[in-house]
């Protein structure tokens, strides 16, 4: 792989998307108060837009898990690194992900919460690339179905690089 990226979906289109997702978010959340949980570190920047863009109560929080390591092929083993502080029994959630890759760390972490009880679970992600599924992922909020690219930017990372462009990029 190259270190060079080349742009595959643009910022303005980025923001369009989030703005399509917020309005969604907005429509099926009125008067709910959901609890948005976002996976670290990936999710920071995407998250940080949409909760602007929602633009009515809600709350927010983090949770660090991890299947990937330096390489760029996910292990498959799911490793929680931080855990979350919050209570969720009762509460409208709403996971954010930037990327959906084989569905392994979503699906552990959608059955972690609702072993939790909440009121609901509803997955929001920027990208999926469904090619490379190993498992079924509902997702209810998506921004853009992405190719079996390796990307990168918009808070995607690359063993911690490239997280700062402001364009989602593949890298060969």
């Amino acid at each position: 792989m190259s270190g060079t990226p080349h742009i595959l979906i643009t910022r303005q289109d980025i923001q369009a998307a989030i703005d399509r997702m917020a309005g969604e978010i907005r429509r099926d959340y009125t008067d709910k108060n959901p609890l948005l949980i976002g996976i670290l570190k990936g999710s920071f920047i995407f998250m940080a837009d949409l909760v602007r863009r929602i633009a009515m109560p809600l709350e927010v929080t983090f949770i660090r898990l991890s299947s990937y390591g330096s390489g760029t092929e996910s292990s498959g083993k799911i490793k929680v690194l931080t855990r979350l502080s919050e209570e969720v029994k009762g509460r409208h959630i709403i996971v954010v992900e930037d990327i959906i890759d084989t569905g392994l760390t979503t699906a552990y972490f959608v059955d972690y919460l609702n072993k939790k009880k909440p009121a609901s679970v509803r997955l929001c992600s920027l990208t999926d690339k469904p090619s490379r599924h190993k498992i079924p992922v509902k997702i209810d909020y998506l921004g853009f179905t992405v190719p079996d690219k390796f990307i990168v930017g918009y808070g995607i990372d690359w063993d911690e690089k490239y997280r700062y462009l402001p364009d989602i990029c593949y890298i060969e």
